[in-house]
Formats: structure tokens, C-alpha cells, sequence
């Protein structure tokens, strides 16, 4: 008996998900016809089945125009839904408007935020993912200052940029709004107004710097000197970036005034800036020492049940340490939110600070979306609210914010979950847009590469833990050797062996041991990654993703889906490609948190929407003795493909050349494009060896496949890989782990050109 029957009537006796769901499938009515199709073919050759199931298909280029349908699509506003306590309200940072975002703004925040949002809609739950440019305050006017326009005009210019970058890189907000609105200035009117009456607010003079050449008070950050704290030269009145503390102007060292002394100084060239002396002005204050034993009660209970990350409990504790004291929540400035004049007359020139109106920008940019938004902001029973921000903002969140809620007395929606990161260097650097050191929003989508690419990269090695750096070495490398050669290599590999053999139909399946197996292996690992991002451990859980695409390789690799296992067993074969394409379907869920677009271009080639199988997926490890959890149910025998469409394209080292020379360039990146070059020169050209070695080389080379090529890739990007480990001097263990796959994949390499030459 052949083997494929052997081992599919010896499945019979095994009843599992995965086996109950194909005769489930083969019982519809609209795949008796196909299945009748493959029956007639099966006694024919593998050449004369194709040409047969191409007659009897319909032309795939007559289907309709693909429209991507996501199971989350909704209409009108999203609100949450009363009956369950699972709705889901997710904001990140709110970008200030002086900037232009770099890669470490994005990962700190708003991209970070979407994988997890598009998450939450794929487990069903009612999700509203806020944003928008924080538009008041010093910050705006001193690079109004500097530009030498007006602080709206600023604001507009830089809204538009910051929108334009993050729908380039495809974030999902719900709503994108700005600070600079009427509902802004309602609500943290209403909010200031409330505090007053409850005896939050304090008045009191403060002692500011004050220029006598330009004659006024210095906000914060028309102040710059040395700080205190660690000495470094280039701190702000009011935090120094050096060492992150937050600071009062008055305590810098040597302060000087930015708006006389800075490089847009109206001043004639050559003229003496005395510093700044200290005057008293009146400001309000918020009583933080008044509300201290509340807010550490709320701390206390909100981190642990909502599992803050670790660096946001730290820093939170850190001021806590240090005792809560009365903040200053008014500035010297025209550009913000005014003082109400009928609660506290006398500070209506005075506007609101931006670190007590900005996270209320939340609210009011959801105002702007729904009229609704109370549903959202003040429903803490329902709604469960999460943040992403980079580690600086996390006091403001933390303590701040939370504060000001509180002493309204009203059920606001409270922090449930805060997701902080720390930063994203620039090969050992620091982002400088003056300096040109970094890749920014206005210059990436001139690279030439997609934004999943740059998505994949950043989510990927997203600073969780500590600060982690970018080199174009590592961006390539992420590109060819885990998106191309693993995740693109088995979408690619399937689609196109359907393509080319079954004319783009689906065959029927009848799964054996193999298939038990790889649902088996594929349901522990997703359950993992719905455990990883239900606890937000989003780069662990696209390394989890990543790890079913690479189970997907292994099972079509073990098996040998290739020609001769079609025409020696039509069954065996049948059921491994139609296994395989529900599992490339499961795997278009797992990655559209991240890659959205590859997301669609699976299901795209597939002909179906996007699976909603994540929505029920346990979360929790499963019995030895439980069956696994189901693949998605969509590619039923008898169902029509499109055409195959690569995912992803090699960034080799002439691309990699142009973009360390457009974007800066790595002492690493250099090295690892002159080792490639040397090691190019001694590798014969596929023309040269053919000419040199006649029919020899041209037999031992093989037919240039598709498969071929992606398998040659896969040996040069993992050749690509172990060579910059060695140059990094590396641990053994680890170098010979690299070169032990480097070896399968060699292997690998000779069995596809093996059976493409059959």
C-alpha cells in the first residue's frame, strides 16, 4: 500500500479537531462538486490532474475585485458596550508639535499602542485607540520663536506631518486629534474648576528667572544651563534629559535665557545678555502632599492588578520615595489654556501648565470624536484604560494625572495598564535631527522600504527591558533572514506550488499523524501568544508569531511537498497543501497587529478575510489530554486562490550601501558590506560557473525555481548572519548554533534544487 494512504487510513482512528473540521468541510454543498473534480483526478498524472482542474475552475483573474474584510470591521462610532467589562481604551503619548517623530518616538509609543489595539479588536473586544499633537505650551512658543512664525501656524504645520507620518506607517488610531481645540479648554477648565472646590488648588508665589533684556518671566523652557543633579550643560528649566530628573528653573546652574541668547535671537550680533535675576510671581499650585495617601492607595492597587511594566513601577516609586509636594500648574505664557477669569480673578493672564492640561488631552480628543465620550472616560467598571508612552512621561501618568482625576471626586476611568519603554538608540547614538544622526518620520518613507519592514524591526526589538539600539545591519538582516527567508519563504512556497500544480484550486484533506502533530505544536504556540499579548509582551509576541511561520517550514520540509509527492501521492499531497494554506491563514492573524499590510496581501492571495479564530484562542497552557484548538475554517476543498505576490524583497548590500549613505552610516554595516563583497568575488556568477563548467555546472546548479531562489536566499542571508557573529567575536556556543542552521539550510538548498530538477 503507498505510504500516503498507509499513513492517512491509520489517521482515521484519530479523531481531532483539525480531522473533524475536514469532513466537516467535505459535507458542504459547495464542495461535493470539487471533491467529485479531485476524485477523477487522482487517477490520472500529476500533468494531465492540472490542465484538467484548470479547465474545470474558474479563471482566477475573472474573480471580483478583493476587498480585505477584517472581523472587527465596524460602522459609525465605536463606544463601549455595557454588558461588558472588557472594553478597551488605549492612548499613546500625545507627540509634542516643536518635532519631527524618529524611530524611538514611534516604538515609545504610538506603534507600540496599535499592536496592541489591533489585538484587542481581534479578541472582540470594543476597542478605541485615541492619539493627537499636544499643541500648547513653551515648548510650542519657543519653536515658534525660532521659526519665526505664529504658534498656530506651527501647530497646523506640524499636526499635518505628524498625521501624515503615522498613517504611513499604518497606526489604527480611532481618532487623531489636537490639544489646541474648545473641548480641550472646556475640560480642563471643568477639571481646574472642581479641584478649586475641593481645596486642591493653592495660591502662592514662586520665584521665577526673569530676563531683563527681553523684560518678562522665563517659562521652563525659554531656560537652559547646567543641572544640578548630574552636571551635564544642556538641561531644560524644567527636566534635564541628561539624567531624566525633573527640575524647577531656578535650580539650573549658570541659567541663561534661550529666547536672547538662542540661535533666532532678534538681538544685534554682539550684544552682552546679562542672566536672568529671580522675581516672585503669583502662580496656582496642585496639592500634592493634600492628595499623596490617596493616590499612593490607587498606585499601590492600579500597578499590580493592571501588571504595570516593571520600569513604570520604578520610576512611579521613585517619587513616591521622595514625597509628593505641591506642583505648579500655571506659566507666564499667552500660548495654552487660560485660567478661568470667574474662579480665580487676578490669573486670568496666566495659562495652564502643559503637564496638568496635555493628558488631559485624552478626554478632550475623545470629545472631539464622540459626544459619547463620558461612556469611555468615566466608566472605570467597564473600561479598562491603556497607556504607551517612553519611560520620561511616566510621572505625568502616574502621579500627575491620576491626581487631578481623583480630586474632581468623580468616577473617572483610571489607568488599568501602563506600557512604558525605554529608549531606541541610533547605532550607539542618540536621534539628532540638527545633527543628522537617526532615521525620522519625514525621511523614512523616502527609503524605498515598505513600513511592515520597518514595523516588524522596531516591534521586534522593542526597548522593553532596557535600551536597545538600531544598525542597518541588524534592519537587514531582520529583513532577509526573518521575514524573507522564514515568514515570505512559507507563504511564498505554498502559494506558488498550488499555483503551479492545482491551478489555484484548494484540494481536499485527510490528515494523518504529521498534521495531528503540527496542530498540536501550532496550538500550544498560539495559546503563548495570546498569553504574551494579553499581558502586553509585545516584542515576545511577534517572536512567537514568527515561531509558527517556522513550524510551517519545518512540517512542509519534513513532509516533501514537492513534485514527486504529488504524482506518487495525490492524497498525502492534497492534504498538505490544503493544511498548510489554512495555517498561512492563521498565520495572516497572528501578524496583523504588526504587519498589517502583509496581513492583507496573505489574505489577498488566499481569497478570504481575515480569520477571526484569535478571538476565542485560549490563552492558558493546554492539558496533555486536551485535543488542540482548531486552524481557522475558511479554505474548504474547491476553493479558488489568486495570484501568488512575494511578501517581502531582499535588501541586499547595494541597497544597504544606499541607505547608510542616505540615512548615516555604521562602522558594522561597512564591515559587513566589504566581507560581502570580498566573498562575492570569489563565488562564481550563475553565467560564469555555467560557462566554465558546461553541462556539469548546469546540472549541478538545477532549474532556477522560485523555491530555489528563496532557499539560496535563505544560505546567504544565514552565511550573512554567522559572519557578522564571528566578526563580533561572539560566544561559541551561540556562533555554532547560527552555523549548525546555516548547515540545514545548505541541506535544505540541495533538496529543493533536488526535487525542482525532477
Amino acid at each position: 500500500m503507498p505510504a500516503g494512504r498507509s499513513s492517512a487510513r491509520a489517521a482515521q482512528a484519530v479523531p481531532t479537531p483539525l480531522r473533524a473540521w475536514c469532513a466537516a468541510v467535505q459535507q458542504h454543498p459547495q464542495v461535493t462538486p470539487a471533491l467529485t473534480q479531485y476524485a477523477a483526478l487522482s487517477t490520472t498524472t500529476a500533468g494531465t490532474a492540472t490542465a484538467t482542474a484548470a479547465a474545470a475552475a474558474k479563471p482566477r483573474r475573472e474573480l471580483p475585485p478583493y476587498e480585505f474584510k477584517t472581523p472587527f470591521a465596524t460602522s459609525g462610532e465605536v463606544l463601549p458596550d455595557p454588558n461588558s467589562d472588557r472594553n478597551v481604551l488605549i492612548t499613546s503619548a500625545l507627540p509634542y508639535v516643536n518635532n519631527v517623530p524618529h524611530l524611538g518616538n514611534i516604538i515609545g509609543s504610538t506603534l507600540s499602542a496599535d499592536a496592541y489595539a489591533r489585538f484587542s479588536r481581534l479578541r472582540n473586544r470594543p476597542t478605541l485607540y485615541v492619539c493627537g499633537t499636544d499643541e500648547y505650551g513653551t515648548a510650542t512658543e519657543t519653536k515658534a520663536l525660532q521659526d519665526g512664525t505664529t504658534c498656530q501656524a506651527l501647530c497646523d504645520k506640524y499636526h499635518r506631518l505628524h498625521a501624515g507620518v503615522y498613517q504611513w506607517f499604518n497606526i489604527s488610531f480611532d481618532t487623531f486629534g489636537r490639544t489646541t481645540t474648545p473641548h480641550q479648554t472646556a475640560i480642563v477648565q471643568d477639571i481646574f474648576k472642581k479641584l478649586d472646590a475641593r481645596g486642591h488648588i493653592q495660591a502662592k508665589d514662586m520665584t521665577q528667572l526673569y530676563c531683563e533684556t527681553h523684560k518678562s518671566f522665563l517659562a521652563d523652557r525659554f531656560v537652559g544651563g547646567t543641572c544640578p543633579h548630574c552636571k551635564s550643560n544642556d538641561a531644560k528649566g524644567d527636566q534635564c534629559d541628561g539624567c531624566g530628573k525633573l527640575l524647577n528653573a531656578v535650580e539650573l546652574i549658570d541659567p541663561k535665557c534661550s529666547v536672547c541668547t538662542g540661535k533666532n535671537s532678534q538681538l544685534p550680533p554682539g550684544t552682552v545678555v546679562p542672566p536672568p535675576i529671580l522675581r516672585d510671581s503669583a502662580h496656582l499650585f496642585l496639592n500634592l502632599t493634600q492628595a499623596e495617601e490617596e493616590v499612593t492607595k490607587w498606585i499601590r492597587h492600579s500597578s499590580v492588578k493592571g501588571g504595570w511594566s516593571t520600569n513604570s513601577i520604578q520610576i512611579t516609586e521613585n517619587w513616591l520615595k521622595e514625597g509628593l509636594k505641591p506642583r505648579c500648574i500655571t506659566r507666564d505664557l499667552s500660548w495654552g489654556v487660560p485660567v478661568p477669569e470667574d474662579t480665580r480673578p487676578g490669573f486670568e493672564k496666566k495659562v495652564f501648565y502643559v503637564w496638568f492640561d496635555a493628558p488631559i488631552g485624552y478626554p478632550s480628543i475623545t470629545a472631539g470624536y464622540t459626544a459619547q465620550w463620558e461612556k469611555w472616560w468615566k466608566d472605570p467598571e467597564h473600561v479598562q484604560l491603556y497607556q504607551f508612552m517612553g519611560k520620561d512621561n511616566v510621572p505625568f501618568h502616574t502621579v500627575l494625572f491620576p491626581s487631578s482625576l481623583l480630586g474632581t471626586g468623580e468616577n473617572w476611568t483610571m489607568l488599568h495598564h501602563l506600557s512604558t519603554t525605554d529608549y531606541l538608540q541610533f547605532e550607539g547614538s542618540k536621534f539628532s535631527k540638527s545633527r543628522g544622526v537617526g532615521v525620522f518620520g519625514d525621511t523614512v518613507m523616502t527609503s524605498g522600504v515598505p513600513p511592515d519592514v520597518w514595523r516588524y524591526f522596531l516591534l521586534s526589538n522593542r526597548p522593553e527591558t532596557g535600551d536597545s539600539n538600531f544598525t542597518w545591519a541588524a534592519f537587514a538582516l531582520a529583513n532577509n533572514s526573518e521575514l524573507l527567508a522564514n515568514l515570505g519563504n512559507f507563504v511564498n512556497r505554498v502559494m506558488r506550488f498550488v499555483d503551479a500544480k492545482y491551478d489555484g484550486v484548494v484540494p481536499p484533506c485527510t490528515p494523518a499523524e504529521p498534521e495531528h502533530q503540527l496542530a498540536a505544536q501550532v496550538d500550544d504556540l498560539v495559546r503563548q501568544y495570546v498569553n504574551d499579548l494579553e499581558h502586553v509582551k509585545i516584542r515576545s509576541g511577534i517572536e512567537t508569531a514568527m515561531r509558527v511561520s517556522a513550524a510551517g517550514n519545518a512540517y512542509l520540509q519534513h513532509v516533501g511537498m514537492d513534485g514527486k509527492l504529488l504524482a506518487n501521492h495525490r492524497e498525502r499531497c492534497d492534504t498538505v497543501v490544503a493544511t498548510a494554506l489554512n495555517l498561512a491563514h492563521l498565520i495572516a492573524s497572528l501578524v496583523f497587529p504588526y504587519l498589517p499590510n502583509t496581513a492583507e496581501a496573505i489574505c489577498r492571495q488566499l481569497n478570504v478575510p481575515l480569520s477571526n479564530a484569535l478571538a476565542t484562542w485560549p490563552q492558558t497552557p493546554r492539558d496533555t489530554a486536551e485535543p488542540p484548538h482548531p486552524f481557522p475554517q475558511a479554505l474548504a476543498a474547491g476553493h479558488v486562490l489568486r495570484e501568488p505576490e512575494y511578501l517581502f524583497t531582499r535588501i541586499d548590500t547595494e541597497k544597504l550601501d544606499y541607505l547608510m549613505k542616505t540615512f548615516g552610516s555604521a562602522s558594522d554595516a561597512q564591515a559587513l558590506i566589504a566581507s560581502d563583497a570580498k566573498a562575492s568575488k570569489k563565488r562564481p556568477t550563475s553565467a560564469a560557473a555555467a560557462a566554465k563548467g558546461g553541462k556539469a555546472a548546469a546540472a549541478e546548479q538545477g532549474p532556477r525555481t522560485p523555491e530555489v531562489e528563496q532557499a539560496e536566499k535563505a544560505v546567504a542571508d544565514q552565511g550573512l548572519k554567522v559572519r557578522q557573529l564571528k566578526a563580533e567575536k561572539a560566544d561559541k556556543s551561540a556562533i555554532d548554533a547560527e552555523v549548525k542552521t546555516l548547515l540545514a539550510l545548505k541541506k535544505a538548498l540541495a533538496e529543493t534544487i533536488a526535487a525542482a530538477s525532477a
